[in-house]
């Protein structure tokens, strides 16, 4: 990434601030397969230069970017109710990526493409300006610890960049069961000039009616935490 581009961010020492962590999972022996076997057909490998989307995925539609998918079960569940949109999912864990990829198989889904790769990246020089209708951020790794704030993908600049690659109109949705990251989303997106709250009372909206709970939901739930949603529209 290229040091002044939206969404890049530098200490003083020069290396980049991943909101990310890459961990060693266990990769299944079925998770292998997909990704071997599916991972050509249906990943996008990276590069610096801008993807057609049309010809990526075979034809023009509505388009929807998850970043983060995780095990991927809730953007499966959403390629498959929404057949005429298409679905990129960006996911760094490998195991994830290869979990997504069984899903593709067995549901015998066509509308979804999958990059493993840093969702920043992927944005910056990968997908094109004003393509996307919808951008999904569901339940990211809050960095509860005051000294890994700056980890938090939500920040002033990777909003930027997410509103230039949506279109006018466009939807940016984001969920998290942590309440200080819900109020931190909440202050970044409202002093950009870019985004409009859809909430009616200017803060949080009622759970999408078409998102299925994840895992991750679930989980903070049975915790006991409060999940928080937020939507806000491209202006």
């Amino acid at each position: 990434m290229s040091a002044d581009a939206p969404g890049s961010r530098r200490p003083e020492g020069g290396r980049s601030i991943r909101s990310f962590v890459l961990r060693a999972g266990r990769m299944t022996s079925a998770q292998q397969k997909a990704l071997d076997e599916l991972g050509p057909r249906f990943g996008l490998p990276y590069a610096t230069q801008p993807v057609d989307l049309d010809v990526l995925f075979g034809r023009q539609a509505r388009r929807v970017l998850e970043i983060g998918f995780g095990t991927g079960s809730h953007l499966a569940s959403l390629a498959a109710a929404q057949p005429d949109a298409d679905f990129l999912g960006i996911e760094v864990h490998p195991p994830g990526v290869g979990f997504l990829l069984q899903l593709v198989a067995t549901q015998g889904l066509t509308n979804v493409r999958v990059s493993n790769h840093d969702a920043v990246e992927v944005l910056a020089h990968q997908v094109p300006p004003a393509s996307l209708d919808e951008v999904l951020i569901l339940f990211p790794d809050p960095w509860h610890k005051k000294r890994h704030h700056k980890r938090r993908i939500v920040q002033d600049a990777f909003l930027e960049l997410v509103a230039s690659r949506l279109k006018a109109g466009g939807v940016l949705r984001l969920a998290t069961d942590w309440v200080p990251y819900a109020e931190h989303m909440l202050e970044c997106l409202q002093r950009s000039p870019q985004f409009e709250n859809l909430s009616p009372t200017g803060d949080y909206v009622p759970r999408d009616a078409v998102r299925a709970p994840t895992r991750f939901e679930r989980r903070g739930e049975r915790l006991g935490h409060e999940v928080r949603d937020l939507a806000f529209r491209r202006r």
